[in-house]
């Protein structure tokens, strides 16, 4: 009996000793697989920030096609040109339309310059992507998509301060004199027998030169001078240089001593508009005139570059708008902007029926507008962005059809001067080029006028709205 309790006690401690064991190495286990799950966390984190570093640094550098890739005109060095890069992006693309990372370039051609860039944000357009939206303002020369910036800042934003009203003094007196230059070569180029001396049959050449206003519209920032040279200094300060160009503008003007002599040939609208300007030109914005926000709409201003806007459309969306040059010769930056695009705002002046390029004097406006548009439409770089069509200047248009029909410039267009009917078929031209079937949206618009672009932008803000929440997946 003593003896098999003996047994059993042992047996009874080895089965102890084995679960004690057991446990032991349970319980190192477990130690060790902890272990393990934090490094591979610690591992996993350390991957995470090094990816975001990455990241940012590649934000920070925009994957692009290098502005040295291409030439002055546009077109880039491989021969090929604007209008191929866009239909042909894999040569500088990934699979997905996204741009290769060896293709980088900072958005002002190799140097970030703070100056162009309104509330910066990242090269992407992206600062917060969960929340923001990039949206692209494209177009050609002069079809209004600054003015739409303009109504942006005064709709979204906190509009213009004095300070920023005065710097566009020197900009509405040049605006002033390229319109009475213009107007004055056109009747020398055109009906040179309307002006005269009084006491010559016709124009001596030393006054058709003086005539040619040129020194005070030079696109540089050299000073002009009032012998209508410029010097090479750089320009002075705001103040002084608003009064430089008054005075200026105003010797100009009346140095013209002789009469306009007008001929009933000659458009009454015209004649009535020259003759009140050299009459009176002390109606002229001079002395104490500060320029307001109509004004602003209202002058030209060329964009060179790429702009950056944000605004705030609520609900918690911002849009990064970028806004860039539309001429020729801007438009190889654009590709430093085409990455994660959500919406196009394409802008056409539909009063450009009857205009030529600058850069080209035979080439149609409108039908310059269409090839772009064709390109942008049908590029692989935007498969997926909404295109809001803006069919601008819709008020010059009106006047210009009852003078100036459309059917002249485009035969196929049978509608007469009915508004209507030019604003459908230019429309119809539009959308026919849309092979890639991508949602557009138009809008008939005057980018001068306020009320109507704050009605405009609601709808697109809408559009924009549903697009962000169906890329999100909530829609």
């Amino acid at each position: 009996m003593g003896s098999c309790a003996s047994k059993s006690a042992d047996q009874g401690n080895g089965t102890s000793k084995q679960q004690q064991s057991a446990q032991s190495t349970q319980g190192k286990r477990q130690q060790q697989s902890q272990a393990i799950q934090q490094k591979n966390k610690e591992k996993q984190q350390s991957r995470q920030k090094e990816q975001q570093e990455k990241h940012q640094q590649q934000q920070q550098q925009p994957q692009s096609q290098s502005p040295s890739d291409s030439n002055a005109d546009g077109t880039l060095k491989n021969g090929s040109d604007f209008y191929e890069t866009l239909k042909h992006p894999s040569d500088s693309s990934n699979d997905n339309g996204h741009l290769k990372e060896n293709h980088s370039q900072d958005l002002s051609n190799g140097t970030a310059n703070k100056n162009l860039i309104t509330n910066p944000v990242d090269a992407a357009g992206n600062s917060n992507p969960s929340k923001d939206v990039k949206v692209l303002l494209l177009g050609s020369g002069e079809s209004g998509k600054s003015t739409i910036v303009k109504q942006m800042k005064i709709l979204h934003s906190d509009g213009y301060t004095q300070d920023e009203l005065e710097e566009y003094r020197p900009f509405v007196y040049k605006n002033i004199l390229d319109c009475i230059k213009n107007v004055i070569n056109a009747i020398i180029d055109l009906q040179p027998d309307l002006i005269r001396k009084p006491d010559s049959p016709q124009l001596e050449e030393d006054h058709e030169e003086d005539l040619k206003v040129t020194g005070l519209t030079s696109e540089n920032n050299h000073v002009p001078t009032a012998n209508g040279s410029v010097t090479n200094q750089p320009p002075p300060p705001p103040k002084q240089r608003k009064h430089i160009l008054e005075y200026d503008m105003l010797n100009e003007i009346l140095d013209y001593d002789y009469p306009l002599n007008l001929n009933q040939q000659f458009d009454p609208d015209i004649a009535i508009k020259i003759k009140k300007v050299y009459e009176t030109p002390e109606n002229m914005p001079c002395g104490n005139y500060e320029p307001n926000v109509t004004d602003v709409l209202r002058t030209r201003k060329k964009t060179s570059g790429i702009f950056i806007y944000t605004f705030d459309l609520g609900n918690g969306l911002n849009m990064n708008l970028f806004d860039v040059g539309g001429q020729r010769s801007e438009r190889k930056k654009w590709i430093n902007c085409f990455d994660n695009v959500s919406t196009i705002i394409f802008c056409v002046a539909l009063s450009e029926y009857d205009n030529f390029l600058l850069e080209e004097s035979n080439t149609n406006r409108l039908e310059e507008s269409l090839a772009l548009f064709d390109s942008v439409v049908n590029s692989r770089w935007f498969s997926r962005t909404t295109v809001v069509l803006f069919l601008n200047k819709i008020d010059v248009f009106a006047e210009k059809l009852k003078y100036s029909p459309l059917e002249n410039f485009f035969p196929d267009y049978k509608g007469g001067s009915n508004i209507s009917n030019g604003v459908k078929y230019i429309l119809w031209r539009f959308n026919k080029l849309n092979r890639s079937g991508l949602n557009i949206y138009p809008h008939v618009t005057q980018a001068t006028d306020t009320s109507n672009i704050e009605l405009v932008m609601a709808a697109v803000k809408q559009t924009i709205l549903e697009n962000s929440l169906k890329d999100s997946g909530i829609l």
